[in-house]
């Protein structure tokens, strides 16, 4: 027996002391709601202009609501008390969530006891230890089972939970129970059994060590990481039955496999499963040609952009499992495709809905996919997806529109037209091939004048990132002083075309050398929009992680952290590996650390930031999975406060199409992976060209849309409250999902009206046009209202501030949701104490003391919480009306 896992057989089974769970494991069971029967209550969702609102909520104020204590109610005994429903109603919500010294609070989340994996008496045991066990959650337990069924069928399988819930854990327990790594009993039906095969975790390189260290900490496997100058001597070992657990990255494997596939792995690992999405990858084609029956794969995102995704990741845990890939494109991608078209006609939609039945029938065999809101929900505070749609300057506007005259587009756009030469061929076979009087065609072909055999083609991508590069920042499309002389001068004849008349207004064709020009953001509509959101976020103590996509806008916004005065830390690929996690450290220890900026190819893997509750991605992905990956960097357990993101998108650029097909992707995921019913938005159907519609196609993609918001259009179409129009009227601006802005027409003249203001009885606030028009949004939602991530939950708020108006109260109220059993004392509010003494009363009539109750609360499935507090009201019912 290790001295670690003597120590572990020696930690009591119950607790009362505040302790902390590790970093991977879990969370702060101290911030586990205390009373079952009344839920943990959820901060409001706030919108844009509440946000705005605290812009102008004096600090003063800010001050004395900081110090507000909590009043002690004098009786807890009648709920219909009025001294009792006022002082309810003037209690401070805003430290809700965090330790209190009159919290229970447990050490373990459940009994210190071996989890029975093998049927009941059957031999020899399988079992995860007790050490392991007791430090799981519950539905870390189930995704274990699931883990072990797999394998004792000789099957493979995906665990696709959502990101932040432990993934890695579950992998662990399982193989401790697999290799009998039960240290604590001399039982000879748990000693070590058959010796078992070597095992191989493949995953990126950002994650290998997070890998070492839980092993390390959680079991005592012999583990050993694949990579640099002692491979040889990692796999010797190996074959010498001398190691159980290999760890490698994807590159390494890439490279080795051959050699790696020569042993006989007993089971092989993928982290980050989504990576063999693509069949004609090296890394997926290596992955076939390793010798093992069991095949497993780690993903919170099974499917990224399409549904043949799914096929070759399921090909390769389970082969066969979905038929041939012919069978699979025929039978499930191109009937759900079709079936999610905007005008599908009705048999179109009955066969894409019995397809989708189908599917996630099978994959439910293979598969196990657990999101936050269903397993841990109770232990956080909750998250919201705000999308901001923020209105280009003046010359980023200007510089747009010249963009898209420029030679390259103009031939992109007309290459499947018919060739002004009357040739059977179109423009983009015949004579419009080449663009010789384009910059960058002549950049790109200056070795080749006569051009390429993916001519025009080969300037779609070029295109859309200087595309891009204009909604960010107009410094983006002028040269780079690090790039080589030749693309330098491309890029300066390309900006002072692009810049005509105002090139003297941005500063000239070259780059910025001036701090405060660089930092300054009135050439830039989105830094204008963050500018006025981190005043308010700073104000009130929140922390901000800042991600984007492009270095050189990291380095801009890196001088305006400075200009502002705000205290910031940087991560982005030129970060060595050994100083990323010391910067995590410092950021999440810090209470003078305001800012992290982030670059998201760097930053979406293996961060654990669960000190921030703002989130703001500067520019959006092609792929969703990869905002998504962002936001997780500090909505995951551990996190003490509701979480909100900002997602910052140039209206009218094609940053609204890159954002549309995102919903359009994460739609088609949520249809084919878990089987959930999703609005119809969109007329375009992927890989179809008879049903390009609005989201497909080169035209699509270089489409003028500064004459209209292109998103808020499509919503509304098919939203059922569809906002009226903003010339002179009210309209629900507490729902983040409505039009601050109708048209162009409207906004030209909608900010010079007075207010818009709430019309809803709760909460009556005004948001001033003109600050609106200052900070540049046009238009907002979130994205949980237009995607499908889970059955509708209703809410009720809290009315507390909306009396008053407190925008910081507004902020951070509560909300407390209208499940099953809502609450014991029907919907009455209960105060803090009441919801004490009731929680005692339910741990009375389960024989339990508080302490004893508490711990079963956090170790019960939702399932037996949910049946023991409904015979608990029908018993409380009972006696009321005998009485």
């Amino acid at each position: 027996m290790s001295f670690k896992a003597f120590k572990d057989t020696l930690k009591p089974c119950t607790t009362t002391t505040t302790s902390t769970t590790s970093s991977s494991s879990s969370c702060t069971i101290s911030q586990f709601n205390p009373n079952p029967i009344h839920p943990r209550r959820i901060p409001p969702k706030t919108s844009i202009s509440q946000q705005l609102l605290r812009l102008d909520h004096s600090l003063s104020q800010q001050t004395i609501h900081s110090h507000k204590q909590p009043p002690i109610t004098k009786d807890d005994h009648d709920d219909d008390d009025d001294d009792e429903k006022v002082k309810e109603d003037n209690e401070d919500y805003r430290g809700f969530g965090r330790p209190n010294l009159d919290v229970f609070s447990f050490g373990e989340t459940g009994p210190f006891q071996p989890l029975l994996l093998s049927s009941p008496g059957v031999l020899p045991l399988v079992q995860v230890p007790a050490s392991i066990n007791c430090r799981l959650l519950e539905h870390q337990r189930e995704g274990v089972k699931f883990l072990y069924q797999l394998y004792k069928n000789n099957h493979g399988g995906i665990l696709g939970d959502d990101m932040g819930l432990g993934k890695t854990i579950q992998t662990i327990a399982f193989l401790a129970a697999v290799f009998a790594k039960d240290t604590e009993s001399a039982n000879p039906a748990t000693v070590k059994r058959n010796q078992q095969g070597p095992v191989l975790i493949i995953g990126p390189a950002s994650v290998l060590q997070n890998w070492e260290n839980e092993f390390s900490n959680w079991s005592t496997f012999r583990v050993s990481i694949y990579h640099g100058p002692n491979r040889d001597l990692i796999l010797n070992k190996v074959e010498g039955q001398e190691l159980e657990v290999m760890i490698t990255s994807f590159d390494t494997f890439r490279i080795y496999g051959t050699t790696i596939s020569e042993v006989m792995w007993d089971i092989v690992i993928v982290d980050e499963a989504h990576r063999l999405k693509n069949e004609r990858a090296k890394l997926y084609i290596a992955c076939l040609g390793l010798k093992t029956k069991r095949r497993y794969g780690l993903t919170g995102t099974v499917m990224q952009n399409k549904i043949m995704e799914l096929f070759n990741l399921f090909d390769w845990v389970a082969p066969g499992s979905l038929g041939s890939r012919e069978h699979f494109r025929d039978f499930y991608d191109e009937p759900l495709k079709l079936g999610q078209r905007s005008s599908a006609p009705e048999p179109f939609i009955q066969v894409a809905e019995e397809r989708k039945k189908h599917l996630t029938t099978l994959l439910s065999k293979y598969l196990l996919r657990r999101t936050k809101e269903e397993t841990v929900g109770n232990l956080m505070l909750g998250k919201e997806d705000n999308i901001v749609f923020c209105e280009m300057s003046e010359p980023q506007k200007r510089a747009y529109q010249r963009m898209l005259q420029q030679p390259e587009i103009r031939c992109l756009i007309n290459k499947d037209l018919p060739c002004s030469c009357g040739s059977p061929l179109s423009q983009g076979e015949c004579h419009n091939r080449t663009v010789p009087d384009g910059v960058i065609w002549r950049y790109l072909h200056r070795d080749n004048p006569e051009g390429c055999d993916w001519c025009p083609g080969c300037l779609i991508l070029p295109c859309i990132l200087k595309l891009q590069q204009i909604s960010n920042h107009v410094e983006l499309i002028k040269p780079n002083p690090k790039d080589d002389e030749d693309k330098q001068k491309k890029d300066a004849e390309l900006a002072e075309n692009v810049f005509g008349p105002d090139i003297d207004l941005v500063g000239g064709k070259t780059q910025n050398e001036s701090f405060m020009g660089l930092s300054d953001v009135k050439h830039c509509g989105k830094m204008k929009a963050l500018e006025r959101l981190m005043t308010s976020w700073i104000s009130h103590g929140d922390k901000v992680l800042l991600f984007s996509h492009s270095v050189r806008m990291l380095d801009i916004l890196e001088k305006f952290m400075t200009r502002k005065g705000y205290f910031y830390t940087r991560l982005d690929g030129s970060t060595p590996t050994g100083v990323r996690q010391s910067l995590v450290n410092d950021f999440n220890s810090s209470p003078s650390m305001q800012v992290f900026l982030i670059s998201t190819r760097a930053g979406g893997l293996g961060l654990n930031l669960v000190s921030a509750n703002r989130v703001v991605i500067f520019d959006p992905s092609w792929n969703p999975s990869h905002d998504l990956q962002a936001q997780d960097r500090s909505f995951r357990l551990g996190q003490k406060r509701h979480v909100v993101v900002f997602r910052l998108i140039a209206a009218g650029s094609l940053e609204e199409l890159v954002y549309t097909r995102q919903v359009y992707k994460q739609q088609l995921s949520n249809i084919a992976v878990s089987g959930k019913l999703e609005k119809r938005y969109f007329e375009g159907v992927q890989d179809h060209k008879q049903f390009q519609g609005e989201l497909f196609g080169i035209c699509n993609l270089f489409r003028d849309l500064s004459d209209k918001l292109f998103t808020s259009d499509i919503i509304g179409l098919h939203d059922k409250h569809a906002p009226v129009p903003v010339g002179g009227e009210k309209q629900n601006v507490n729902n983040i999902g409505v039009h601050l802005v109708q048209s162009k027409e409207a906004t030209k003249s909608s900010f010079s009206e007075s207010n818009v203001t709430e019309p809803s009885s709760s909460l009556n606030t005004a948001v001033n046009k003109p600050l609106l028009k200052e900070l540049g949004i046009l238009y907002s939602h979130r994205f949980e209202d237009i995607v499908n991530f889970g059955p509708e939950k209703t809410v009720i708020m809290a009315e507390k501030a909306a009396s008053n108006g407190d925008t910081k109260e507004l902020h951070n109220c509560p909300l407390t949701e209208a499940k099953l059993l809502n609450d014991v004392a029907e919907t009455k509010p209960l105060s803090r104490e009441n919801k004490k003494r009731q929680f005692s009363l339910v741990a009375r009539w389960m024989g339990m003391t508080e302490l004893e109750f508490s711990k079963w609360v956090v170790s019960a499935s939702p399932r037996d919480r949910e049946k023991t507090l409904r015979d608990y009201k029908k018993r409380r019912k009972e006696t009321t009306s005998r009485a």
